[in-house]
C-alpha cells in the first residue's frame, strides 16, 4: 500500500484517537503497533487502526488530514463508526489477511 493515506488510531472503543498521513499505510501503522517510532501514539498507546482513506497525492492527504485535526471528536466518532461500527482493527485489512475480524474492543457488560 504504498499510496498515501490518512488514517486514524485508537487507544480503545471511544478511547484515545490519533489522526496521521503516511506514504505507506502498512509501514506506518506496523511502527505505531511497535512502539518503534516514540511520540503521541506511543505514549498513550494508540494502536488500533479504526479508520484509513486512501489518496491519488500525497497534497490531499496532507489537506484532508489538517482538515480532521481540526474536527472537533464526536464528528471523528461519527467517521469511524460510519465505517467500521464495531471498531474492528483494520490491520489484517491493510495486510491482505483474510479472516474473521472480531472487535477490538468489546463494549461494556450489560447489567441485569
Amino acid at each position: 500500500m504504498k499510496q498515501p493515506a490518512v488514517y486514524l488510531l485508537a487507544s480503545k472503543r471511544n478511547g484515545t484517537l490519533y489522526v496521521g498521513v503516511t506514504s505507506n499505510l502498512i509501514q506506518r501503522i506496523w511502527q505505531h503497533r511497535e512502539g518503534s517510532v516514540g511520540g503521541f501514539s506511543s505514549d498513550y498507546s494508540v494502536k488500533a487502526l479504526v479508520w484509513y482513506e486512501m489518496h491519488s497525492t500525497m497534497e490531499s492527504a496532507i489537506r484532508r488530514e489538517k482538515a480532521l485535526k481540526k474536527w472537533n471528536r464526536a464528528w471523528k466518532l461519527k467517521l469511524i463508526e460510519e465505517r467500521n461500527p464495531e471498531w474492528i482493527d483494520l490491520w489484517p485489512e491493510i495486510n491482505g489477511v483474510v479472516t474473521y475480524l472480531k472487535p477490538l474492543f468489546s463494549p461494556p457488560p450489560r447489567e441485569n
